[in-house]
């Protein structure tokens, strides 16, 4: 990873490096930082040569080369100081609450509206709503695109900026055409590496930000973290990985509860870690625990399901959603939590 002693480099700058790599048969890849832009070296990073040639350009600082399977998410990467802000909230300096429907019912629309304006209230910094649901059973409700249009409607009205799954190149290009703010992608496709790729190319040069939730088969943590790197490779390094339960399954809960990996996470990454306590346990009484045990192991955001009137929504709402009247008090202690975490 080359890192420059200005901000970014200009045209001419860019030009000669990629020059120089080619001769090893390795490319460059802009990573735009917050801060400070740095360039990937894409291949065999090794050649004694070619690292020698790019030190002594004056506008080179230095060339760090980190021998790790995800080098630009590496806690010791150039990236350690890039900051992603999203909903108003600098990830690491605020607790951030993002809360909605499991599933966007079309047909009520209002539902979502009112939902939407109460999350507010109750202190949430931006909205999540299922537009298209992955289902095991495919006579299930599957989602429909006019959902999109409710989720989008309700970001206007807050002003609060939203999340969305996508599971296909189609459900992408709809959702970024429409504006979504942060693209989710599940645990069905935590390691489906072609959408990986094809998000952090789409999401290039945008302010786009992807929560990567945990795949319930997912096993070693630095498999996780390289899931990403198929996202930050492209150049936007606006990820936000999201543990949300796996196996095996606890009796009792709808997974086994994985929020304590938050530190191992935060110990091999700088990305943030925000942790979906509704998925974990599966059951809303059991949300408010799953919720502060997170903020107490070190995540720097909660992603809650939250509905208006649980009992009449669709998919996972009836049983794990909790209200805005929850959700504020759970968003009160988490944050005492957190202070507490603070000191």
């Amino acid at each position: 990873m080359i890192i420059p002693k200005p901000r970014k480099l200009d045209e001419q700058q860019l030009q000669e490096l990629r020059n120089i790599v080619a001769e090893f048969d390795c490319s460059i890849q802009v990573i735009e930082g917050a801060g400070q832009n740095v360039y990937a070296i894409v291949g065999d990073e090794r050649h004694e040569l070619m690292i020698n040639r790019i030190e002594g350009l004056t506008y080179v600082d230095r060339v760090d080369t980190i021998q790790s399977p995800h080098k630009l998410l590496d806690i010791r990467s150039e990236l350690r100081n890039h900051r992603v802000v999203f909903g108003g909230v600098e990830l690491g300096k605020q607790l951030l609450l993002i809360g909605g429907h499991c599933t966007i019912d079309p047909k009520q629309p209002n539902l979502f509206y009112e939902t939407a304006h109460a999350l507010k209230e109750a202190g949430a910094h931006a909205l999540r709503g299922g537009v298209w649901k992955p289902r095991t059973n495919p006579y299930s409700y599957q989602g429909d695109s006019k959902a999109l249009e409710i989720l989008m409607e309700a970001s206007r009205q807050t002003g609060l900026p939203v999340d969305a799954e996508v599971m296909d190149e189609e459900q992408l290009d709809l959702a970024l055409d429409a504006g979504v703010h942060m693209l989710q992608v599940g645990t069905r496709n935590a390691l489906n590496y072609s959408l990986l790729r094809r998000i952090g190319q789409r999401i290039a040069g945008r302010d786009t930000v992807v929560l990567l939730k945990r795949g319930r088969h997912v096993g070693p943590i630095d498999e996780f973290i390289s899931a990403a790197e198929y996202i930050v490779t492209f150049g936007n390094p606006n990820v936000l990985l999201c543990p949300r339960g796996t196996l095996p399954g606890l009796e009792g809960y709808r997974n086994q509860p994985d929020e304590s990996i938050t530190p191992l996470l935060k110990s091999r990454t700088w990305a943030p870690v925000v942790v979906d306590p509704s998925h974990s346990v599966g059951k809303a009484m059991y949300v408010e625990a799953a919720s502060m045990a997170a903020v107490a192991y070190g995540a720097d955001g909660l992603c809650i399901e939250a509905h208006l009137d649980p009992l009449n929504g669709l998919g996972d709402d009836p049983k794990q959603a909790v209200t805005p009247e929850v959700f504020a008090k759970l968003a009160a202690k988490c944050q005492a939590v957190w202070e507490l975490r603070q000191r």
